[in-house]
């Protein structure tokens, strides 16, 4: 199969929001559900990622396959740190590596050419075995447990788990703010 990996663009918008849509409709695909997941939100996501984060996809021809992003939050403190991370992969194309290829390109960038980040950070529902088994094989450790932090459709609660990733090439300080 032809696949192409690449940054993100901002005329990516639509693709990556029919991408999301079609996740949210499969249980456990993604917190969000369908009528959550609007052209704003998609918007506002690709929109920081690409000003202070990053954001690749995965496309096979004009059907977006996979999607990543991921970028700083606001106060300078946290300037060492890409937060709110998010995966989606297509269920058509799950379970066949392209989520570990999209991953892997991600840490391989922030390895090569993010120094200045130290920590990249994910938060996975604890239902989610297969998806927190995955991330621990890539180098994310568990650091606790927010218990009964989401509300499940049948009444229910479940924990969430922090999770985080280290860069073995952060350089203390090499952060050059934008002017």
């Amino acid at each position: 199969m032809n696949f192409d990996v690449r940054f993100a663009q901002a005329t990516d918008e639509n693709k990556i929001l029919a991408l999301y849509q079609n996740v949210a409709t499969s249980v456990g695909g993604i917190a969000r559900e369908k009528d959550e997941i609007t052209q704003n939100y998609v918007a506002n996501n690709l929109k920081k990622s690409l000003e202070n984060g990053v954001c690749f996809v995965i496309e096979n021809h004009s059907t977006m396959i996979a999607e990543i992003h991921c970028y700083q939050l606001e106060p300078r403190v946290f300037s060492h740190i890409l937060s709110e991370l998010t995966i989606v992969i297509h269920p058509d194309f799950q379970k066949k590596g392209f989520g570990k290829i999209i991953f892997e390109t991600l840490l391989n960038h922030i390895e090569e050419n993010r120094t200045d980040i130290l920590r990249i950070e994910l938060i996975a529902r604890e239902s989610n075995r297969h998806a927190i088994e995955f991330y621990q094989k890539i180098g994310f450790i568990i650091e606790g447990r927010f218990e009964q932090r989401i509300s499940n459709q049948n009444g229910t609660f479940e924990a969430d788990i922090p999770m985080a990733w280290f860069n073995k090439n952060y350089i203390k300080n090499s952060y050059k703010p934008k002017k």
